[in-house]
């Protein structure tokens, strides 16, 4: 099976490496297309389209919409999409406004358990200001001491009833997959099993995502076991939806998984590349 690897960030969002760099470490491991799909943002995907074609590897546009849905954070991945089109650009700066806010009140939340100078100490892990996430407070947690790595990070303070924690209102579910597919793309449904959703709530998801015209569903990712790839397979064939593929690549330290090293998709399954293929970009 192709090597595709269709969900990843940079520093555009919340990644520590630019859109190039991203682009050599997935080639060097084998990736033979690829995606980067920042947060809310289509702002590295020229540097990304450059760097693909001077490595030998087939591209397509990406980008990782967030989405409020039955109380929870989910996001959907567009790809093969027109970077250019004026509707995805207008509601993806929607869907941006509101991050710095949140993060001073986060920031607001960690004083108030005694963790001052969040804020400031995160930005010099932020690429670009307006996009400010949970993940650049994380990195300034960590690298200050206050917790050994970026899970214990999440777990004691930046998850829902913890010090950090700020909901955020973002995009709506049928906005997102409409802002894609009008722009020519395909949807799909991000890391499913990493969603705390009842088994009703889930299928709720599964059930409007594909009545909006979302597409497709990540089956093998980084925080995907063989379990969960195995029941998001049997969800892709019940839904009648493509199959996706995507390390969900932040940092070489951080990340669950390696470029290139994912499981392939099963047999029976189509991979969204394919219902993609006449906007793959080859090198």
């Amino acid at each position: 099976m192709l090597n595709a690897d269709l969900h990843c960030h940079s520093t555009c969002s919340d990644g520590t490496l630019a859109p190039a760099a991203v682009a050599a470490l997935a080639s060097r491991q084998g990736v033979e297309l690829w995606a980067l799909t920042d947060h809310d943002t289509v702002d590295g995907l020229a540097e990304a389209a450059a760097a693909a074609q001077r490595l030998g590897m087939g591209y397509l546009t990406g980008v990782e919409v967030s989405v409020s849905f039955a109380g929870e954070t989910v996001h959907i991945v567009g790809l093969g999409f027109d970077a250019d089109d004026a509707a995805l650009r207008a509601g993806l700066a929607s869907t941006r406004g509101g991050r710095q806010a949140r993060a001073l009140a986060m920031a607001a939340g960690l004083a108030e358990v005694g963790i001052h100078g969040a804020f400031e100490g995160a930005l010099p892990y932020v690429g670009n200001p307006g996009l400010i996430s949970r993940s650049h407070l994380a990195r300034w947690l960590v690298a200050s001491g206050v917790c050994a790595d970026m899970p214990a990070v999440f777990r004691r303070y930046l998850v829902e009833g913890k010090p950090g924690y700020v909901p955020h209102r973002w995009a709506g579910l049928g906005d997102a997959v409409r802002w894609i597919t009008q722009a020519g793309g395909q949807a799909v449904i991000a890391h499913p099993g990493r969603y705390k959703f009842s088994a009703s709530a889930e299928y709720a998801l599964f059930s409007e995502f594909a009545a909006h015209g979302g597409r497709g569903v990540e089956v093998q990712t980084g925080s995907h076991g063989p379990g969960a790839a195995a029941k998001y397979a049997t969800m892709a064939r019940e839904f009648k939806l493509l199959a996706s593929r995507g390390s969900d690549f932040h940092d070489p330290a951080e990340s669950r998984t390696a470029f290139g090293s994912l499981p392939d998709l099963a047999g029976d399954l189509t991979p969204v590349w394919e219902a993609l293929a006449e906007r793959v970009v080859q090198p």
